[in-house]
């Protein structure tokens, strides 16, 4: 799991002997019970016969091949991604109460998820849980925590199932959405999927620690860990796949009839944030299928350095939004820019260059109805 399951967690110091093909862990053993060595293949598919007839009570832990790289990472990730969200989501809710288009609701709801990620999970979960804390904390507070980091999980890729479907509906069915769509239709839906979010992230609860829990996957764990990967991605990437290709077919068909056929900005946007989350998503649902069925993380050290990438890989889908949006609408730039020149103006009007207020002055109050995002 991201955060509680997924971050690094506190090693014991690994020593070699003369024989290269062999490490053991210091610190492990206690009274009556001999050291603990590793032997030369432990990190196959399969356990070897030793463990198969006997799980030790203290097993050989993967070493964190890592180090210091998922910290730093995240802490990068964390000082740009998180302000760079806060910015989107001021130019967003700007752009919201001008046009009153419900793809707006749906791109604010998207990025507050994002927002609510950042903070749950990179820095609650991954710097502060386990960098600063080193896993210190007690189980019942992080698997209280797990349900709020699976919640922000599945709210993200939820909203983005709306947008999906409320540009399907629009490219689509456009009678059907001029009729239907509202911007208090929009938030009653963004209402209904943070609440069904938050219901569906309370199972997680009992979700097992991928490195701390040495014991083999009991059923609960299966089928938490089956739970998260469809509800999280092959069930949205099912919705996107299917709505996404109906939108290509609808602009092919357009554009043989057509001389010169345009494609959105909205729908761009939407083509671009459901390939992104399908690719950067991918190495971590990957991963965490290997380690239920094949190798565990635990007692793989290549396993564990894959989750700890894949995790990595999966937290930058929260903080590439920006880039997409500013590379593909003007107006979202045009707003962007807006927002950091009013954060920097003095409060007293008198103060304000004169261009600004010539160009306030002859901007119409609002974005026309046909501006796309």
């Amino acid at each position: 799991m991201l955060g509680a399951s997924g971050t690094p967690r506190k090693s014991h110091k690994v020593t070699t002997n003369s024989d290269p093909g062999s490490m053991r862990l210091e610190g492990q053993e206690t009274a009556g019970q001999p050291r603990v060595t590793l032997l030369p293949t432990p990190n196959g598919s399969r356990p070897s016969q030793e463990f198969e007839s006997h799980w030790p009570e203290i097993p050989a832990r993967s070493p964190c091949v890592a180090g210091v790289i998922p910290v730093i990472y995240y802490s990068i990730l964390l000082g740009l991604g998180l302000p760079v969200n806060l910015l989107t989501a001021a130019a967003l809710a700007r752009l919201a109460a001008r046009t009153r288009k419900p793809s707006y609701h749906y791109l604010l709801a998207l990025t507050a998820s994002d927002i609510v990620t950042q903070v749950v999970i990179v820095f609650a979960g991954f710097l502060l849980q386990g960098a600063v804390l080193a896993r210190e904390v007690p189980r019942a507070v992080v698997r209280s925590a797990n349900i709020l980091e699976f919640a922000a999980n599945h709210a993200s890729v939820w909203v983005a199932v709306l947008l999906t479907i409320d540009r399907y509906s629009a490219l689509c069915r456009p009678l059907q959405h001029r009729a239907a769509a509202s911007v208090g239709r929009a938030r009653r839906a963004i209402a209904a999927v943070l609440g069904a979010a938050l219901l569906t992230g309370i199972p997680f609860y009992w979700w097992l620690d991928v490195w701390r829990d040495a014991d083999p996957p009991s059923t609960l764990d299966e089928v938490l860990k089956w739970a998260h990967c469809l509800t999280v991605y092959f069930i949205p990437c099912g919705i996107f796949l299917v709505t996404n290709s109906a939108i290509i077919r609808r602009l092919q068909r357009r554009g043989r009839s057509w001389p010169r056929p345009r494609v959105g900005k909205s729908t761009a946007v939407l083509l671009g944030v459901t390939t992104i989350f399908a690719f950067l998503w991918a190495p971590r649902i990957f991963v965490m299928l290997y380690h239920l069925y094949v190798a565990p993380v635990h007692r793989d050290w290549r396993v564990h350095l894959a989750l700890d990438v894949a995790n990595m890989v999966a937290m930058l889908n929260t903080a590439v939004n920006f880039g997409l949006y500013y590379l593909v609408s003007r107006t979202f730039r045009v707003t962007v820019r807006e927002v950091i020149h009013d954060a920097h103006l003095p409060c007293t009007p008198g103060s304000q260059p004169e261009g600004v207020v010539v160009e306030s002055m002859l901007k119409p109050p609002g974005l026309s109805k046909g501006t796309d995002l």
